[in-house]
């Protein structure tokens, strides 16, 4: 396989597929998967094998406390930090730039903004992880490394399914802080699309979303929501009153040129 092709099929294929194992994760982080909670780390540790980097364990202590302190800064890491609002500013060069290295912000943000130290568990998944990369490379060379390396970048990055990030809790309306996305690629995402429903039932599974939406649709519908993720990102890098600052903040922070919102 040629290096262009392979480029083009991490970006295609492997970029799906590797954002896919990195949702499944997030099902995981909630135990939504199996009953036991072992059951589901040992799962989530098993998707990351995939992606070829070990987060799943460090992402679920993160990610829970982005449920519980949503849009505090100094808690939530899920909140852009003011030096990467600053840095990317309103500029739509700079901003199509944080979106293909959303995967260097998003692995980088929480041991910054929340530093947490490391237990047995997240190191077994460094050395699950890294015993897999070393047979991948052994058994498919250097060409299979960059493969499934380049799939969790652009996966995570420019991509249609990576759209996700912007769209669940970016402003888009003012007044409204998460937003839903009920489209097509909910099927390989796990219905993380339906976020206006997971964040107000964060013990319900990614399958079953649709159908609570179903049964209480009235306090649904007339929310806004986004109906394409390749839109988001367009409109994120375009619309010159998007920055990294477009989040609803409630500890203080405020916005220095973008359209943040402050709340006490």
């Amino acid at each position: 396989m040629s290096w262009p092709v392979l480029i083009l099929t991490a970006w295609i294929y492997g970029g799906a597929a590797s954002h896919s194992l990195s949702l499944m994760t997030h099902e995981v982080s909630h135990n939504l998967v199996f009953k036991s909670p072992k059951m589901n780390e040992l799962f989530g540790i098993f998707c990351n094998i995939g992606m070829g980097f070990p987060s799943s364990t460090v992402f679920k202590k993160y990610h829970l406390e982005h449920h519980q302190f949503q849009g505090q800064s100094d808690k939530d890491a899920d909140i852009p930090t003011p030096w990467e609002g600053n840095l990317v500013g309103n500029s739509t060069w700079k901003k199509f730039i944080f979106l293909c290295l959303q995967f260097v912000a998003y692995g980088a943000r929480p041991g910054y903004v929340r530093p947490k130290k490391y237990n047995s568990k997240d190191y077994f998944n460094i050395a699950v992880v890294l015993l897999s990369d070393s047979l991948l490379i052994y058994h498919s060379g250097i060409s299979g490394a960059v493969y499934i390396f380049l799939s969790l970048a652009l996966g995570m990055g420019l991509h249609p399914v990576a759209g996700h990030f912007i769209a669940e809790h970016y402003i888009f309306h003012e007044g409204y802080e998460t937003y839903s996305y009920y489209g097509s690629l909910n099927w390989i995402c796990w219905n993380v699309g339906y976020h206006n429903e997971h964040h107000d039932f964060p013990r319900i599974p990614g399958w079953r979303l649709p159908q609570l939406r179903k049964i209480a649709h009235e306090f649904y519908d007339d929310l806004p929501c986004h109906t394409s993720w390749t839109y988001v990102l367009w409109k994120f890098v375009t619309d010159p009153s998007i920055s990294l600052f477009s989040r609803v903040v409630r500890d203080g922070v405020t916005d220095k040129g973008g359209g943040g919102v402050k709340q006490e």
